[in-house]
């Protein structure tokens, strides 16, 4: 039997995350896309009542599959830039906890868990200047020094880049031998040879921390690679299965990428909606203008199908369901499609008042287009779609 109401636990976290987007986030939006800071505050204050990552690693202790996703789509409807900052170590923490042996996940998941008194961030460090998509490119070395390892190369566009208290590189030990030469490495702030490179002023999603990390003979024990056992081997004794099940644990995080989207597509939906119900023309609620009723008519579905395409993933995930048409990428890429083309489409509606930044539709705009490109494009997400239709066996 298939059920679409959310359950109580469900229900209640929903209603806890939306009233703190309303109360604390966007009040304070406009603030933080002006100046491009960190929230920190405001991650201390979602901290408080359990948003946030938790010290397990996740978004939330247990509990529903569904709940990352209910959660980012209601913090991204207060403010993307916020919720990113919000659950911005969520990445880090799921290489950690999908890579790391049991040791490395007790000593490693707690320092990027923040509390009502401390604001603790990770960084996953993936994208380089050459490799973006392509991420079986990187240049980024780690070369087995003793017992330690010493990682050359620099990140890109990397999500609090040089402020994470730890962060989890991705680095190649050989080259010749492509995906399985990979590595990832936890190393905490302040280590020698870390440095924030660039730090980028960017279009949208201005109050998530984003610069370039620069890694010169940064020395670390070798110890600090996930899920090895000293010896360098990946996914050493009684380690994760190394930085390749790290990088296809992304495809299970993506519904939750496609929740920030939904959640910026259904705020420019519904402001544009009670605009063209206030707003009147020639006599008349512009709503009652034909045109107008039904770009919201199809602003209303594309949100909607977008939910449903980011549960079922989320879902599917949760139940360790096989993606067999990707569908964590189907989720990903119809949901920031969708957010792109409500937020042009509100501004649209609103005319000349949605062009101006006294109205939060133009921020909108801006926040929305990131979630077509990062966590991979979606182009990326098509071939990955296509591939996966490709290998489906023959209807008969």
């Amino acid at each position: 039997m298939i059920g679409f109401e959310l359950s109580e636990e469900e229900r209640m976290v929903q209603q806890v995350a939306h009233e703190f987007a309303k109360k604390e986030i966007r009040p304070v939006a406009a603030y933080y896309d002006e100046n491009e800071e960190t929230p920190y505050d405001i991650i201390k204050k979602g901290a408080a009542i359990g948003l946030g990552v938790s010290r397990e690693g996740g978004l939330l202790d247990g509990g529903s599959s569904l709940l990352p996703s209910i959660i980012a789509e209601e913090l991204s409807w207060g403010c993307a830039g916020i919720a990113l900052a919000i659950n911005s170590s969520g990445l880090a923490a799921a290489a950690i906890a999908s890579t790391g042996s049991a040791e490395q996940r007790a000593r490693w998941l707690p320092e990027i868990a923040s509390d009502a008194n401390e604001v603790h961030l990770g960084a996953m460090c993936l994208t380089e200047p050459d490799a973006g998509s392509d991420v079986a490119n990187i240049q980024t070395t780690a070369v087995r020094d003793g017992d330690d390892y010493v990682l050359n190369g620099e990140k890109q566009f990397i999500t609090n880049g040089g402020i994470a208290d730890l962060h989890v590189v991705f680095a190649t030990e050989d080259r010749s031998k492509g995906w399985g030469g990979l590595g990832a490495y936890v190393i905490p702030r302040g280590t020698p040879g870390l440095e924030e490179g660039t730090v980028w002023k960017k279009m949208g999603i201005r109050a998530s921390h984003t610069s370039n990390v620069v890694l010169s003979d940064c020395r670390i024990p070798a110890a600090y690679k996930l899920g090895a056992d000293g010896s360098g081997a990946s996914g050493g004794s009684g380690g994760g299965p190394g930085a390749l099940g790290a990088l296809m644990t992304l495809e299970r995080t993506r519904p939750v990428v496609g929740a920030y989207a939904l959640g910026i597509g259904r705020a420019a939906y519904e402001y544009a909606l009670d605009y063209a119900k206030e707003r009147v023309q020639f006599g008349r609620p512009i709503i009652k203008n034909q045109a107008i009723s039904f770009m919201l008519a199809d602003m209303a579905m594309a949100v909607d199908s977008a939910r449903l395409m980011v549960w079922r993933a989320a879902w599917m995930a949760g139940a360790n369901a096989q993606y067999l048409q990707a569908e964590g990428s189907m989720a990903k890429c119809f949901a920031s499609d969708m957010a792109m083309k409500v937020t042009v489409d509100a501004v649209q509606v609103l005319g000349g008042q949605g062009y101006m930044r006294d109205h939060p539709v133009e921020k909108w705009v801006r926040d929305a287009k990131i979630f077509q490109i990062f966590e991979g494009t979606n182009q990326i997400q098509r071939l990955v779609i296509g591939r996966a239709l490709e290998a489906l066996p023959k209807r008969g």
